[in-house]
Order: structure tokens, then sequence, then C-alpha cells
């Protein structure tokens, strides 16, 4: 054989040896793409901080953090495998996975698994002082935004009206905003009052606090019986949460939880569950609502089924039997 086709020869080989060893380093990287929701929201800083920390605790992780319209976007993404990682409302989670054409979920999304169950999500409905709002009753022919069209917070405020007695029809004007801009309209009296489903304290709600004079609107206990649905729990806002809020309200509280798809590698989702629970802090140090989150509480009432590598680790840390 010429010495010259010989060199070729040699070298295509070691291409080949080159990119046979290139591979499986290519494929042990980690591409974690976490769902959140607006950034005015409380899904957001807490989903940047999940990004920090699966970069710093996962071997070949690159991890991105999307701003979405939260809970029912995020399960639609985790069902056409667009996110590794994703935070629902537990309401939205049980609909998407019985497939509520109403709630925005055209067909029943079976891939999805739970992660983890974290903090609750308080329904905080705050009025303007000046619009004379104070129970749900004077709710009637103000002007309200309710989140985004099919949001968790929409459904959620849908299922409270009901309970209350009330329809979007009752008021005089609906809005579909995210929080930010329903607080900067209120902040201009263009709205009067905002249904914001959230962790406590809230950065909308504790700008819109600073700004203006507000109500917190009590949703009492009668009101969330009526509701008839488990996910939904009595709950309170603490006195002073907020700015002027100086009692004690009674609410309505719905669970949280972190959702990945059922083919996302269990070792992928057990290190992204170790990583949380081993990093708890560094989520707290994002926003006080993640004080909530509790691993011993994690792996319990999941609307849909842990996902193995979940499920090792809550085994593993002697939580699951």
């Amino acid at each position: 054989m010429p010495r010259a086709r010989i060199r070729v020869l040699a070298a295509g080989l070691a291409s080949v040896a080159l990119i046979a060893f290139a591979a499986p380093a290519a494929a042990q990287q980690k591409f974690i793409n976490v769902l959140t929701g607006g950034q005015s929201g409380v899904y957001y800083p807490l989903g940047v901080a999940l990004g920090q920390i699966y970069t710093k605790a996962i071997p070949d992780a690159k991890t991105s953090v999307q701003a979405t319209k939260a809970s029912v976007e995020n399960l639609n993404l985790i069902q056409a495998g667009r996110g590794e990682i994703a935070f629902t409302l537990g309401d939205s989670l049980s609909d998407a996975w019985k497939g509520v054409e109403e709630a925005g979920f055209k067909a029943p999304l079976k891939s999805l698994r739970a992660v983890a169950g974290i903090y609750p999500n308080y329904i905080q409905i705050v009025a303007s002082a000046d619009s004379g709002i104070k129970t749900l009753a004077d709710l009637k022919g103000k002007r309200i935004s309710v989140g985004a069209p099919r949001s968790g917070t929409e459904l959620n405020a849908r299922a409270i009206l009901k309970a209350a007695g009330l329809s979007y029809a009752d008021f005089s004007k609906v809005e579909y905003l995210p929080f930010g801009e329903s607080v900067e309209l209120m902040k201009n009296r263009q709205l009067d009052v905002t249904l914001q489903s959230a962790g406590l304290g809230v950065a909308s709600i504790r700008d819109l606090s600073t700004s203006v004079p507000i109500n917190v609107v009590a949703v009492p206990a009668d009101v969330v019986g009526k509701i008839g649905d488990p996910a939904y729990q009595a709950a309170t806002i603490p006195a002073n949460t907020y700015t002027g809020q100086a009692q004690d309200v009674p609410t309505v509280a719905v669970r949280n939880f972190l959702v990945t798809g059922e083919k996302v590698p269990a070792d992928t989702v057990y290190a992204m569950t170790k990583a949380l629970f081993d990093n708890l802090d560094q989520m707290v140090a994002a926003h006080a609502a993640a004080k909530a989150i509790r691993a011993e509480d994690a792996p319990k009432a999941t609307p849909v089924p842990l996902h193995p590598g979940a499920e090792r680790y809550y085994r593993e840390a002697g939580l699951l039997k």
C-alpha cells in the first residue's frame, strides 16, 4: 500500500477513535431546564436558586432557568419533554393527570412524575383601601385581575369565586395579568383588586403594600369548605406579612409540587432531589416561602406517581418504607 495512503488511513482511524472516546463524555452531560413562573412571583426566584444548586452539586449539569406562565404551561412543557423539573400547584397537577380540558389539558398528561411536595401557595386577595373592598361580597362590580388565562392562579380564582357565589360576570372588569402587571395597574388606580396564588411575602404584593394602602380580603372557612376539592385547605396569612396588614387574615392554601417527566433518567432525578434537600438553606435565602419545605412531607399525598429517582432518595433517607 502506498505510504501516503497509509498515513490517510491512520489519520482516519485516529479520528474515529477520538470520536468514540468523546461520545460517552458528551453523553454524560445532564441538561436540566427548570420551569418556573413569572419573575414577580415566588416560583422564579426559587427556580433560579434551584438552578444554581444543580450547577454546583450535580457533576456535568448544564442548567437553564425558564420564566413561564407557571403551573399549566409548565405541566404541558414537561409532558412534551421540554423541561426536566417544574413548579406547579397541586390542583393543576391533579387536573393535568386527569386531562381536565377546561383547566388547560386537552388529554391526560400521563408522563408526569412527582419529585417533591414543597410549600403551600396562599390565595391572597388584595384590594386597594380606597376601593372600599373589605369582604368577598364587596367584590361585586369591581375591577379585578385573576392571573394569566388558565394559569394555576386563574384556576384558583374560578374555584374560590364560585364557592363565594360569584362569577366573572359579577365584575365590572376582569383582567388576566401576571402579578407584577396587576400591581402596576392597581398603583395607577386602573384596578381595584388582585387575586394572587403565591407563597407568603410574594414580592408583587410587598411592592403594592409599600406603595398604596391595602386591604387583604378574608376567605372564610365556610367558603373554603364549599370548594369541594381536598387540594384546597383553610389557612392563615399572618399579621404583618404585608405593610398595613395588622391582623391575621383567614384564606385558603394549595400545596405546590416539583414535577418531572417519566423519561428523565432516574439518576438525574435522584441527583436533583438530593441536591434540593442538601441545600434547602439556599432555597430559603432566595425566598422565605421555602421555609415550609420539609423532606419528611415531600413524598406524601402526591397527585401523580413519584419518579423512581425521587423514590430512591426518599427510601435512602428513611422517609419511605
